[in-house]
């Protein structure tokens, strides 16, 4: 059995509480939190140890692995703290924010032959696997152009701060947001060689950007643009899709389906055919031992599981990857800071958010 702590008991903590519970080749033996109520109701109704101290906890328990689920800015000193002490770690999304203490924390899990993984719940999502498959195996031809969006009701008024709407804290739409359709373009064509024309514009909060967009560059002529806006009432809830173009055709996925039209010059993989086919996220996902939320959820932390038991350190939502996300994040805070390439004749600019600085560059 592996031994695990949830620490965060958050909306994410508790799915992650939820599901990593009911996990066959799992014992859940702690749970570290701030909230006395919260505690106190599981350690009544479950018999789990709870802790409202972290390194205590680390200290007391016999673990083999930790499941960090808190705000952002906590997420490296606890992971930090968790591969000293020779713990595998999953880490909710976004890694950390900050590049620096990113590459320091692949580092040392890589050092300490640890198995690391990041939320990046998508890269589990059927529709989503489906285009990875595709792409890898050439069918639309080389690409040329992607288009990486996120819209939802996430702050639809002005309001007092929460973790997640400050910059410090959570990283707000980008890091919250954003940095999904990132990780995602980063896992199906690597890293981008530079950003441009950054757009991080405030809509409702005062602490943060609702809305981000930004142009990816990559070495062989490829693009891709990012757009993201959690202040979109009309949408019921978040929702993330991607749409890439090549010679040979077009794909498009969201977490519910794959559409693909191929043209006759295409490589025609089997079951597909020339013109449109859709393939359903529900016949392209394997099924799991636990839903909850999605099976995506469930089937990352079963990854995270069987990746322990295997000695598997290097994964496909790594340490490692998760740093090439938080790296494109921040090139686009520092193209955003330096505003338009080229202005019209006698313009001046002066981003709006520079007086306030960035967390982590």
């Amino acid at each position: 059995m592996v031994r695990v702590a949830v620490v965060g008991l958050g909306k994410m903590g508790l799915s992650h509480h939820a599901m990593i519970n009911a996990h066959k080749d799992v014992q859940l033996v702690a749970v570290c939190d701030a909230t006395a109520y919260l505690l106190d109701v599981l350690n009544k109704y479950t018999g789990v140890k709870t802790y409202s101290d972290y390194a205590l906890m680390l200290k007391e328990v016999e673990l083999d692995a930790v499941l960090i689920a808190t705000p952002s800015r906590f997420h490296a000193d606890m992971v930090r703290t968790a591969l000293e002490k020779g713990l595998h770690v999953f880490c909710e999304k976004p890694f950390v924010l900050s590049v620096a203490e990113a590459e320091e924390l692949t580092a040392l899990a890589q050092q300490k032959g640890l198995v690391n993984q990041v939320g990046y719940h998508c890269r589990f999502v059927g529709a989503f696997q489906e285009v990875k498959r595709l792409l890898d195996a050439g069918v639309i031809g080389d690409v040329s152009h992607v288009l990486a969006e996120a819209y939802g009701p996430v702050v639809l008024k002005p309001k007092g701060s929460t973790w997640r709407t400050q910059r410090s804290e959570g990283g707000g739409c980008l890091y919250d947001y954003a940095a999904h359709p990132i990780n995602l373009v980063n896992w199906y064509f690597g890293a981008p060689k530079g950003v441009g024309g950054t757009v991080l514009n405030k809509i409702f909060s005062k602490d943060t950007d609702d809305e981000v967009y930004s142009t990816l560059y990559f070495d062989d002529g490829k693009s891709a643009q990012v757009s993201v806006n959690w202040s979109d009432e009309s949408y019921r809830k978040m929702s993330t899709k991607i749409t890439i173009q090549g010679p040979a055709g077009r794909i498009y996925a969201d977490r519910q389906e794959c559409q693909v039209y191929l043209r006759e010059d295409a490589v025609i993989p089997e079951g597909y055919k020339v013109g449109w086919n859709v393939r359903y996220t529900t016949e392209l996902t394997e099924p799991v031992d636990f839903y909850l939320r999605g099976e995506e959820y469930t089937a990352q932390l079963d990854y995270f599981v069987k990746s322990i038991q295997q000695s598997r350190a290097e994964n496909v939502n790594s340490f490692s990857s998760a740093a090439e996300t938080d790296k494109v994040i921040a090139l686009m805070i520092a193209d955003a800071e330096k505003g338009p390439a080229t202005l019209a004749e006698g313009a001046t600019f002066e981003p709006a958010r520079k007086k306030r600085g960035f967390f982590g560059l």
